[in-house]
């Protein structure tokens, strides 16, 4: 049987407060612990107060007036600790508030420098490029078949960097809020056409096969064209460049509904940890220094292709399996023709 709900039992420690006010002594306590123990092993509940009720060691008035005492100070602790959560919560709040200004303040800086020095870069290279093509087509006197071939790599080596400054600067814009659409009707077969022509070459050189499953009916998408093709040239790129001798890498777009188009790419690659999956996406991260050593890069693709669909206000999805490959995608919206 359950004893019916009385102040006395909403307080702890009502003995120890009692001896502590004088009220009674220890062996009053005693008496009144023993005679409550007693009455429990006959079946009958019955509360501390009660017992020194009883026991006629205090009057129901007195046991009434410590129990309010008692629920008054718990009152006023209570508020205490509340005052204080409050003002820690409010303490932590401004610190992190701080941090996150500081932390925006220093991811602006950083697309600055980015940005900067990537202009700095271009103006160099294009003097670079044009006196490279001056000597390639032998404007500047005749060169033999050994210099030629130097001359091609030194140019292929220079559109590799051409390609990097561009991607530096694409990203300074986008972590500052300022990459741009230029919204079109896209038609996803032709760009992927290109796309695969593009990096057919690549593949060939790895030993990696490249297909793709596009349906020829697939409508026209609402997207800019030019950064489209960029995300998609960069997820081929990628997954080509992390699947092994003998792998594939397939391009697939195929229509899901009547108003979206999903554009996915995957490969038979080393594959993602499960639970990094998410960090590939943050600018200039490589899962590990190895990886970087191993298979090249600066970091920036994967985090600016996010920024790209992003725009475009789709997501991109991973599925991934360490050791089996990955398939990364996203939808894109139809253009609905009108009848």
């Amino acid at each position: 049987m359950t004893a019916p709900l009385t102040p006395e039992a909403l307080v702890p420690r009502l003995g120890e407060h009692l001896v502590q006010r004088a009220l009674i002594n220890e062996e009053d306590l005693h008496r009144a612990l023993t005679y409550q123990k007693d009455k429990q092993i006959q079946g009958e509940q019955c509360l501390l107060g009660e017992a020194l009720i009883d026991l006629n060691i205090l009057s129901r008035r007195q046991i009434d007036q410590a129990v309010t005492e008692q629920i008054i100070q718990l009152r006023n602790a209570l508020e205490d600790a509340n005052r204080f959560l409050e003002r820690r919560v409010q303490e932590r709040t401004a610190e992190l508030q701080e941090a996150l200004r500081k932390l925006s303040e220093l991811n602006q800086m950083k697309a600055n420098f980015v940005a900067n020095i990537s202009h700095e870069l271009r103006t160099p290279l294009t003097h670079v490029k044009g006196y490279l093509e001056l000597l390639a087509t032998g404007s500047l006197g005749s060169v033999n078949q050994e210099q030629k071939n130097a001359l091609q790599i030194s140019q292929r080596a220079a559109g590799r960097l051409e390609s990097l400054i561009d991607n530096l600067i694409m990203f300074s814009l986008a972590a500052r809020g300022e990459m741009t659409l230029r919204l079109a009707s896209v038609n996803l077969n032709k760009v992927a056409g290109e796309v695969i022509s593009y990096s057919r070459p690549k593949a060939n050189d790895r030993n990696v096969t490249l297909d793709f499953d596009i349906r020829p009916d697939i409508p026209f998408v609402q997207a800019d064209e030019e950064k489209i093709s960029w995300a998609i040239l960069q997820l081929i790129d990628n997954a080509i460049k992390f699947t092994s001798k003998g792998g594939r890498v397939t391009l697939s777009i195929q229509l899901e509904t009547e108003s979206l188009v999903t554009v996915s790419v995957t490969d038979t690659g080393i594959g993602i940890p499960a639970d990094h999956l998410e960090d590939i996406f943050e600018p200039f991260h490589q899962l590990d220094a190895s990886a970087t050593r191993r298979y090249g890069g600066t970091g920036i693709g994967l985090a600016l292709v996010k920024e790209i669909i992003s725009a475009h206000g789709s997501i991109i999805e991973v599925q991934s399996e360490q050791g089996k490959g990955s398939t990364f995608s996203f939808p894109l919206l139809a253009v609905v023709t009108q009848s």
